[in-house]
């Protein structure tokens, strides 16, 4: 990378590598924002985040101060501007997310006007003279003083086609549960923006004008998540609990008269259309107004005070849209690249002493009969050709139709008679108890819902029948990093590229951040198993040489047996 250049901004001036803050005049010197500009020694994309459009949504405010304080120089290639409270005087003030002066609320008029109210005139300074030469925008926001809700980010989505699918990438990197895209291309601060041409998102988490470290922390992180992910932050993105759903049909329910809120949901409950969200009554108890949902969905915020105003929200939500999540696209995309070398190696897995140790770790918890198997996430078919070669019936499936077809060719190399289908291991479709033996092998931690696969894998296993799960806590170690694995190992044959995509898609996925297996042991034994077993010392007997097989993550397995 290239060595950065000054960046200037208003009354300040940061040298490459310098972090520098105080206060921006903009405005012609009428409003004084305080501000940190961290100037990366190389050069790249910049970055404005604001917190405190609305002055009483103090997570954000919170979260940019410290993002302020922890971000270092010399991890940022490019630039970062932080304006920690936009709408200063109102936060200092206590007088809520509306302007000090005029009452207006300065996320509903941008593009603003040089002569017009307050907000008007801030809203137009921060058009002016903070968005040139921005190339992406982070908005931090939380429930007012009278909202509850439940986490989520929205992205600009009434912009050209490259800014929306910017701002949706973006967006995809927050640790929140639902995304929702805008369609407003005005009034707000980041929907202005995109209408500019700057991929723009804004989060919100936290509720009823208060905050806790652990949501300033957690929005913190989501900024360092989508910085990585732009490129201006040089580490390394942190796991996450949740992969953004999107959220569609956003509905606005707002009040038709003054009266007493009684919400009966939650933020981040399911409703179902038809359903009573809640009502408001007069002070005698007379119901006023029923509010209900139009349709099936997710609680995104509601009012969460007793009070409700004339054309004020009471309740917000939204379809979820499963089609917009493409991590299992990425997961099938990245195993492509890897079928062909994949199959290498499974095929001279079964022909070394693994296979052996691998027949011999299995058979303990086999009855010694023939046996109806399944095999999920088989990849090149090891541990379906190896059962089938002992007699049994197995039917592997995998995601991926080219380790499908290296599957079946290596089947036929070796005369195995079994059956391989492509097939999502959440979503299985074969009838209620249909095997007597689920097994699977380094699958579970590449699954975006892994609940919803044990689930299914419970589904189609005969009452009584076992499952199997070879599995390592993959989430705690980086895929990257091969330094501790021997030279002829197969991930230093790989390349850093493919190895960085294997990082990345496993940093979207929750189970990364479980801890293993103790999370899977929860999950199973509230599925209603039996006889739940597991064994930690599995890698010692089959990886006893460091050859090119070898697996450094200590292989757990999971024995657990359906109830009758």
């Amino acid at each position: 990378m290239e060595k950065n250049k000054v960046f200037c901004l208003g009354n300040f001036q940061a040298e490459p590598g310098e972090k520098k803050s105080g206060y921006l005049f903009v405005g012609n010197g009428e409003f004084e924002l305080p501000v940190t500009i961290l100037n990366g020694e190389k050069q790249g994309k910049t970055v404005l985040i604001t917190a405190g459009v609305h002055a009483a949504e103090y997570v954000g405010i919170q979260s940019a101060m410290e993002l302020a304080e922890h971000l270092h120089p010399e991890k940022i290639a490019g630039t970062v501007v932080i304006v920690k409270v936009v709408n200063r005087q109102a936060f200092e003030m206590r007088s809520g997310s509306e302007g000090f002066e005029d009452g207006v609320n300065l996320n509903r008029v941008f593009p603003g006007k040089e002569t017009g109210s307050q907000m008007e005139r801030l809203a137009y300074a921060i058009e002016k003279e903070l968005f040139p030469g921005v190339d992406f925008y982070i908005d931090l926001h939380s429930g007012d003083s009278y909202e509850q809700l439940t986490p989520y980010i929205y992205y600009a989505g009434v912009a050209e086609p490259r800014v929306v699918e910017a701002a949706r990438e973006m967006a995809q990197q927050a640790d929140v549960p639902y995304m929702v895209r805008s369609c407003v291309a005005g009034g707000g601060c980041y929907n202005y923006a995109a209408q500019l041409g700057i991929p723009s998102v804004l989060i919100e988490r936290g509720q009823m004008g208060a905050w806790t470290e652990e949501e300033a922390h957690s929005t913190r992180r989501d900024v360092r998540n989508i910085l990585c992910h732009l490129g201006v932050y040089l580490g390394q993105k942190d796991y996450r609990n949740y992969y953004p759903l999107e959220v569609t049909d956003v509905s606005y329910q707002a009040a038709n008269q003054n009266g007493i809120w009684y919400p009966y949901k939650s933020p981040g409950d399911m409703i179902r259309q038809g359903e009573v969200l809640g009502v408001v009554k007069d002070y005698e108890g007379t119901v006023l107004e029923v509010c209900r949902a139009e349709y099936d969905g997710v609680v995104l915020y509601q009012t969460g005070s007793l009070q409700v105003k004339e054309s004020g929200p009471m309740i917000a939500y939204g379809k979820i849209s499963r089609e917009a999540d493409n991590r299992k696209k990425k997961i099938a995309g990245y195993w492509t690249k890897r079928s062909t070398s994949f199959q290498e190696q499974r095929r001279a897995e079964l022909h070394s002493s693994l296979a052996d140790r691998w027949l011999k770790e299995i058979g303990k918890y086999l009855p010694k009969k023939k046996l109806k198997i399944l095999d999920v996430g088989c990849g090149s078919g090891f541990f379906t050709i190896l059962l089938a070669q002992q007699g049994h019936e197995v039917l592997g499936v995998d995601l991926t139709p080219d380790m499908i077809e290296r599957s079946k060719e290596l089947a036929e190399e070796e005369g195995a008679d079994c059956i391989f289908q492509v097939m999502d291991a959440e979503n299985l479709t074969f009838a209620d108890e249909t095997f007597d033996v689920v097994i699977s092998r380094n699958l579970t931690w590449t699954l975006p819902d892994a609940n919803r696969a044990y689930r299914e894998w419970l589904r189609v296993l005969k009452k009584g029948g076992c499952l199997l799960n070879f599995d390592a806590n993959y989430g705690a170690s980086d895929c990257a990093d091969t330094s501790h694995l021997p030279q002829n190992h197969a991930h230093n044959k790989l390349g850093e590229e493919l190895l960085q995509e294997c990082e990345e898609i496993k940093r979207q996925l929750p189970i990364s951040s479980y801890q293993r297996p103790a999370w899977d042991v929860g999950v199973l034994g509230n599925l209603g198993t039996v006889e739940l077993f597991l064994d930690f010392s599995v890698s010692k007997r089959i990886y006893m040489e460091k050859d090119e097989f070898y697996n450094p993550d200590p292989l757990f397995v999971i024995s657990a047996r359906k109830g009758e």
